[in-house]
């Protein structure tokens, strides 16, 4: 039968799991090729459109430090939740920060030895891990200085860099855990390496919305829960506020206009929410790509039951590489905006929205599917 027309089911956790994991390298891997080029040299690369898909790299691409650090980031969750689930309480932020310890050491940068040894795991193991991919400097900086940052004792107290945003996926896809813990957790690690409150409050903010996703909250939902959960804080970061409130503005601007015709050009993009290389940038950018090529329907939900006409793999799959190209195509911090993008859909969709000859092209994807499968084996099997 073909999937042309035919409707689908939500999405399994497991599959949500898998999805936010791959769809995050996807981005990533894409966005990567551009990642230091402005919009002028990438339309003179790949044409008017941009860099619209991988077959247009001769050489292929592979993952940033983005998707390194995402799953050291399910490495150190899925180590705290394995001390758990033996009955001995373990401190996340501790095991999250252990992983990225372990992290630094295939970025060929000497673990303090001021800091504690961690002990190998099985992500050590995997050659793929141990490239050096444009690691962001205040992620360097911030563990290369021995010390665990935390919100009250700050490293890097000024950076706001969005190497803490393009990480958090994975705290946002614990289940069973309230939202506020996820909030708490995905902002504490952010604190390991940069200090500022808008890089602790958009980590926070992002794995809210895969938390949000995850629950099965429709897009627009999920986009305007996180939106009210950043008006309602005491200590609501403005810079933050600002540019989500832009992006889903801007993104229910666009979806009024028929096709792409709405949608802001690469210029417009950066102009209005910024390059990405800040962290509420990026979280921005990554959002309004997603939010303004939604299609009706998705926007009001993902179950059969809730949406207005027929959901196809081939739509969602459409979903997939528009969100993916816009968020790549601008002068600006395209693997990580790429990054970001791909785990929310991948988050909202499953699996189902990722394409095959994109993930054909995937470096590792047995080490992604790897971490994924220790997830989902100390949370939901």
């Amino acid at each position: 039968m073909s999937t042309e027309h035919s409707r689908l089911t939500a999405p399994t956790p497991q599959s949500r799991i898998h999805g936010c994991l791959l769809g995050g390298a996807l981005g990533d891997s894409l966005g990567y090729a551009v990642e230091f080029d402005d919009i002028s040299t990438i339309r003179s690369r790949f044409g008017p459109a941009g860099l619209q898909d991988f077959s247009a790299l001769d050489g292929g691409s592979h993952f940033s430090d983005d998707t390194q650090m995402t799953l050291y980031t399910v490495d150190g969750l899925v180590e705290a939740l394995e001390w758990a689930n033996d009955g001995t309480a373990a401190d996340a932020n501790a095991c999250v920060w252990l992983a990225y310890l372990r992290w630094l050491a295939t970025q060929g940068v000497p673990v303090p030895s001021s800091a504690p040894a961690p002990q190998p795991r099985w992500i050590d193991g995997q050659s793929a891990l141990k490239h050096r991919r444009a690691p962001g400097n205040a992620c360097l900086s911030g563990l290369a200085s021995g010390e665990m940052g935390t919100i009250y004792r700050p490293v890097n107290p000024d950076s706001k860099g969005c190497g803490t945003v393009m990480r958090s996926a994975p705290f946002g896809l614990i289940p069973h855990i309230p939202a506020e813990a996820v909030y708490k957790l995905s902002s504490d690690a952010a604190s390991l390496t940069h200090g500022h409150r808008s890089a602790r409050q958009s980590a926070g903010t992002f794995s809210l919305l895969i938390h949000a996703l995850m629950s099965g909250q429709s897009l627009t939902e999920a986009a305007e829960y996180v939106l009210d959960h950043a008006r309602g804080r005491d200590d609501a970061e403005p810079a933050l506020l600002d540019r989500l409130e832009r992006s889903v503005h801007l993104a229910a601007v666009s979806r009024q206009e028929p096709a792409a015709a709405g949608r802001l050009s690469p210029e417009d993009l950066v102009h209005e929410l910024g390059e990405g290389w800040v962290a509420e940038e990026a979280l921005a950018v990554a959002l309004y790509a997603v939010l303004a090529t939604a299609p009706a329907r998705e926007m009001a939900g993902n179950t059969p039951e809730e949406t207005t006409g027929p959901v196809s793999s081939a739509g969602i799959e459409a979903h997939f590489r528009e969100a993916i190209a816009l968020a790549v195509n601008h002068s600006g911090d395209s693997d990580s905006t790429g990054s970001i993008a791909g785990n929310i859909l991948g988050a909202f969709y499953g699996e189902e929205c990722l394409p095959a000859e994109w993930l054909e092209s995937l470096e590792a994807p047995e080490v992604i599917r790897g971490m994924a499968g220790q997830l989902i084996s100390v949370t939901i099997a």
